[in-house]
């Protein structure tokens, strides 16, 4: 219970840390620091989880749509500002509801996206996908790229409040670094859905089977 109501603050702390933003310096300040308290409760959830010996597949479930919205909060924000190009929270949001079906199918059949009752069937697929080492890489990664926008943000309300002035060449270093961090990140998020698709798709040609068999 304590770990699902962590996932429940995160979910709306996502959007109280984005109508700070758009102000001025401090607000913008205070929406860059939720943004580090938010990616910070979302390993607390499963840290709290596991402590107290309470992880449940309902928990996995309300985690995923908890890193869900607040992850498509996030890209469709920050797209709308014209810190990324709209692209990027299209392939995002296809790819969480490709993958997000197929796991919520797999759900149905008592199996969960991680742990030991993993939809993943085989290995690779799950060290790709469902290992603690490939989900820690693409969590701090989503860390990484969120928290530097925010700083971006950050930066651009200081020069328009308190007139500080840049280099042209470290400004260019900082949108360079930034487009790079998104296209590492998105091509992450791509190719760990790829295992899902693949070891989900034979449930979801099972599920269309037992529907023929129903009507004859």
């Amino acid at each position: 219970m304590e770990a699902n109501i962590i996932t429940l603050a995160r979910i709306v702390l996502v959007f109280v840390g984005i109508g700070l933003f758009s102000f001025d310096f401090y607000f913008d300040l205070a929406g860059a620091i939720l943004v580090v308290i938010i990616i910070y409760m979302d390993a607390l959830d499963g840290i709290v989880a596991r402590k107290l010996n309470i992880a449940s597949k309902l928990g996995a479930l309300l985690d995923i749509t908890g890193d869900r919205i607040v992850e498509n909060a996030y890209w469709i924000y920050f797209a709308a500002i014209g810190l990324v190009s709209y692209w990027v929270p299209l392939v995002v949001i296809t790819r969480s509801f490709v993958i997000d079906s197929l796991r919520s199918l797999a759900f149905s059949k008592g199996k969960t996206a991680f742990g030991k009752d993993t939809m993943m069937r085989t290995p690779i697929m799950r060290f790709l996908t469902a290992g603690r080492l490939s989900r820690a890489v693409y969590g701090a990664s989503k860390a990484v790229i969120f928290a530097y926008l925010a700083g971006i943000i950050v930066l651009k309300s200081a020069q328009a409040q308190f007139g500080i002035n840049l280099p042209e060449a470290v400004i260019t270093g900082i949108y360079a670094v930034k487009d790079v961090l998104v296209y590492v990140v998105v091509i992450m998020c791509v190719v760990r859905g790829i295992p899902v698709v693949y070891d989900g798709w034979p449930m979801l040609v099972e599920k269309q089977f037992e529907k023929i068999a129903e009507i004859n």
